[in-house]
């Protein structure tokens, strides 16, 4: 009996170091393949050049972090198959971003999951899916955005847009997906209630990912007499609009969301030239009271990192990946419910602002900045020879949008 009491004790002391030195795995669930794969590449390279400079700090609580990549081909039914895998592996966190219509069916059976498996819970940060409905009417205590959501970046671009003498005819083009629809939406009620001398000349949405030539989609914004397009496209879909547009010599102002890279400088070029808007959390030419050498030089590091392949693009990922680290420290816990907790009202200071994660809807609240291409920019991207330069700066509690979200909490 003594002997089995020993043989027992033993058995649970290893348990318990084994699962006190066990990674803590974060599965990135995301598009590795086909047209967005080099966005996808890009976020895992993110994600793990933050988890190893944390776990060069100790890690969390003793434990390294691992970031472990999963490929869904941007598809809805392949992400909720991949979810199951992870709920099997026992994987308690996961991190998406790149389609808001994969964002929705994640959070839905997450919500489901966590239900049935209290015991199995997971968490879900979101790096990118921007559409308002995720923080809105399906809110979930399982889900943190820290993005910035589609109404959110909209209210900045349109407020500068109004501004803008030069802004008169407004073409709308959008992928054909939530995210999309949210965008044509929200930008044609944001500008009638701000701009109403703006008219609208055109809103079109397109297949995602599909469209190889949109020379005809260039030749309609012609047609309608437009001086600028409204565009959420992103990836190689914004890349193939601004080069068709740049090869048929269309004359407008663009106002985007991911104008800043993988692909997009190189194909706008020198046409680009003080016509092309981003609204982003952070860019290489911050104003020069913002633009700390250190920050610079961290952007230089994580470059020489990827072997020059990919530049510091989603700064969101380094928020999150310390937030995140935070909230377990903070909860002296790795459980999904109670690092959620922690989370919630959490506050960082960054060198440009503060970022709150509000508790009410799991938003990230950050400053966000709109800048123009230009070869005025000290820092260039992608051998371009033009950068972004500053035009405007929105602090972190002036992006806050009203919110419907009626959270369940556990």
């Amino acid at each position: 009996m003594k002997l089995r009491f020993v043989a027992t004790l033993l058995l649970a002391l290893v348990a318990s170091t084994a699962s006190a030195t066990e990674p803590i795995r974060i599965a990135i669930i995301d598009t590795l393949s086909g047209p967005f794969a080099r966005e996808g590449r890009a976020i895992v390279q993110h994600h793990r050049y933050m988890a190893e400079l944390i776990n060069r700090e100790g890690g969390v609580l003793g434990r390294p972090l691992e970031i472990l990549a999963l490929d869904n081909k941007g598809s809805p039914q392949e992400s909720l198959v991949l979810l199951r895998h992870v709920a099997d592996q026992g994987i308690q966190y996961i991190a998406q971003g790149n389609g808001s219509h994969v964002a929705g069916a994640l959070v839905e059976a997450l919500e489901r999951h966590n239900r049935r498996h209290p015991d199995r819970q997971i968490l879900f940060l979101n790096y990118s899916a921007v559409d308002p409905t995720l923080t809105n009417e399906y809110c979930s205590f399982w889900h943190f955005r820290f993005d910035t959501g589609a109404d959110m970046r909209l209210d900045a671009l349109t407020s500068f847009m109004a501004r803008q003498a030069k802004v008169r005819r407004v073409f709308l083009l959008n992928q054909d997906y939530t995210h999309g629809h949210q965008v044509s939406e929200i930008a044609r009620r944001m500008l009638a209630e701000k701009a109403p001398h703006i008219e609208i000349v055109g809103d079109v949405l397109h297949p995602i990912g599909k469209v190889r030539d949109f020379s005809p989609y260039i030749a309609r914004i012609r047609a309608a007499g437009a001086d600028t397009v409204l565009t959420g496209n992103w990836g190689n879909d914004l890349a193939l609009l601004v080069r068709a547009g740049k090869e048929a010599g269309l004359d407008v102002d663009y106002y985007t969301f991911y104008a800043g890279g993988f692909g997009v400088p190189i194909a706008m070029g020198s046409a680009g030239e003080s016509r092309v808007f981003q609204v982003t959390e952070w860019h290489p030419d911050l104003p020069d009271e913002l633009d700390l050498p250190e920050m610079a030089a961290f952007a230089q590091r994580f470059a020489e990192a990827t072997g020059g392949e990919t530049p510091w693009y989603f700064h969101r990922v380094g928020t999150q990946m310390r937030m995140l680290a935070q909230a377990m420290r903070e909860a002296g816990s790795t459980e999904p419910a109670q690092v959620a907790k922690a989370l919630e009202g959490m506050r960082q200071d960054t060198a440009f602002g503060p970022a709150i994660m509000r508790r009410r809807d799991h938003q990230l609240l950050q400053p966000l900045f709109i800048s123009v291409f230009t070869e005025r920019a000290r820092h260039k991207v992608e051998g371009s020879g033009l950068g972004f330069v500053t035009v405007a700066r929105i602090p972190a509690e002036q992006t806050a949008q009203p919110s419907s979200c009626a959270m369940e909490r556990p």
